[in-house]
């Protein structure tokens, strides 16, 4: 009976230290476990850096803090419209000019500029802001067009010599754009948009890549073909009408959304130590919903591609001197649009060319 006593207590003693061990351990496992907090913080951590991410022997990344810049820009734009009847007239603005400072900070890029033709009366209003990361870009714009816009070439159907009408001023045009293009650099840790048009890195060895994107735009154009009409034959004579037979009062003005879908290739060269010369190209195909007065009564499925889905380009170039510290350079980004009905179509680009030259300081 003794026996079996002392038997069952050393079994219960046993199992008591075996329990205490198996609590030890699970206790010793959740104070090395991080917390559900602290892994959602980490993984944000590793997510946001992932996206400076680079292969160290092509990109050398940004070894400072801050920057300044000094840019001086110029912005353009061009707007083709074309009549059923083949009459097209091309308006164009006098370019603007804008000079000022910048100040950087890792990803944010701030600065003011005075648009110099304005001091003069120009009234046109502008925003454009391109932003990149190793992996993505994103490119938004804000647009209104001002008065300021001169006939720069005419196509008549006629053969009558445009001369006369060529330069002149012309208030009843008005375009407004809105939008915004967001692409996906493929070879992002070998290829650098930022060492091209923000300065943030340095691109040590020639690299390429395919650039995959979308895009959505807003468009307004407003064309006061009238005025237009009796301006052109006050100077060409009453043969050159535009005016079609067609054509009502509200004829030359349209609103429409494009949405898009793009792609493309970009390529960094480097020629020298400290330089590298980019260019790339992409072509969207954009899906156009009109909600102005210009309509198609067409439904067949080969008239919905025709009128409805039109090619968009996005154009960038630049070349640039980086060593690190000190940088200069020059870039341009160029945008082109095209809208078509039956009886009215549009081309639109616009582009900015900018000249700079900056330093870094304080080293990270």
């Amino acid at each position: 009976m003794l026996k079996s006593f002392l038997t069952s207590l050393c079994f219960c003693l046993l199992c008591m230290v075996a329990n205490a061990q198996c609590v030890d351990s699970s206790a010793v496992e959740q104070s090395v476990k991080p917390s559900l907090m602290k892994r959602v913080v980490n993984g944000v951590k590793q997510f946001v850096n992932s996206f400076g991410d680079v292969d160290t022997a092509y990109i050398e990344p940004q070894k400072y803090v801050y920057t300044v810049m000094a840019q001086n820009t110029y912005t353009y734009e061009l707007y083709k419209i074309k009549t059923a009847e083949g009459n097209s007239v091309t308006f164009a603005p006098e370019p603007t000019i804008k000079f000022g400072p910048y100040v950087g900070w890792q990803w944010l890029f701030l600065g003011y500029t005075v648009d110099l033709r304005r001091l003069n009366g120009n009234n046109k209003q502008e925003f454009d802001l391109s932003f990149y990361t190793a992996q993505i870009g994103i490119d938004l714009f804000w647009r209104n067009t001002g008065n300021n816009y001169k006939i720069s070439s005419e196509s008549l159907a006629k053969e009558i010599k445009p001369d006369a009408v060529l330069g002149s001023n012309f208030g009843g045009f008005d375009a407004r754009i809105r939008g915004f293009n967001l692409y996906y650099i493929l070879n992002h840790r070998r290829f650098s948009y930022r060492a091209a048009f923000s300065q943030s890195t340095v691109q040590r060895r020639s690299a390429g890549s395919l650039l995959f994107g979308v895009g959505c735009t807003w468009h307004r154009v407003n064309v006061d073909l009238m005025q237009l009409d009796q301006l052109i034959t006050s100077k060409l004579g009453a043969q050159a009408t535009i005016i079609g037979a067609n054509d009502t009062v509200n004829f030359g003005k349209v609103k429409y959304t494009d949405l898009s879908i793009s792609g493309g290739y970009a390529y960094n060269w480097v020629f020298a130590r400290n330089w590298v010369l980019a260019g790339s190209l992409s072509l969207a195909l954009g899906y156009k919903r009109t909600t102005g007065d210009v309509r198609t009564r067409r439904t067949s499925l080969g008239d919905f591609l025709s009128y409805n889905v039109a090619v968009d380009g996005v154009g960038r170039f630049g070349i640039v001197w980086n060593n690190s510290r000190w940088y200069a350079g020059a870039s341009t980004i160029l945008h082109t649009y095209n809208y078509r009905k039956d009886r009215f179509s549009t081309n639109n680009m616009f582009g900015n060319l900018n000249l700079y030259v900056g330093f870094n300081f304080i080293k990270r």
